[in-house]
């Protein structure tokens, strides 16, 4: 699995998820932590079609509201409801400066 996810990331340019099951969770939430610790840059997107990601936007924000989430990095996950909007958003995405904590050479 961890060699897949290093071809996806290497091949990829941002990444969107659109309705799936664990295997897409766990995609998103790795590499939307890589994205939280300023492993990367490229912007992340949630297709949320029908609806199908309330809970999960949900849950995110209570996490925001429990203080387990800062929200400047909730708000670093684009999402829209169509394909154009997502795309549209990604396009225009202006990612979170690194963390100053964070030394890339030492990784």
């Amino acid at each position: 699995m961890h060699d897949r996810k290093a071809i996806f990331y290497d091949r990829s340019d941002g990444f969107i998820i659109i309705p799936g099951g664990f295997g897409t969770m766990d995609e998103f939430f790795e590499i939307t932590t890589w994205g939280q610790l300023g492993l990367h840059s490229k912007p992340i997107g949630i297709l949320n079609i029908n609806g199908y990601y309330d809970a999960l936007i949900q849950q995110c924000k209570i996490m925001v509201d429990r203080g387990f989430l800062k929200q400047e990095n909730l708000d670093a996950v684009v999402m829209d409801t169509t394909i154009e909007g997502l795309l549209e958003k990604m396009n225009n995405f202006v990612p979170l400066p690194a963390p100053k904590w964070l030394n890339k050479e030492r990784l």
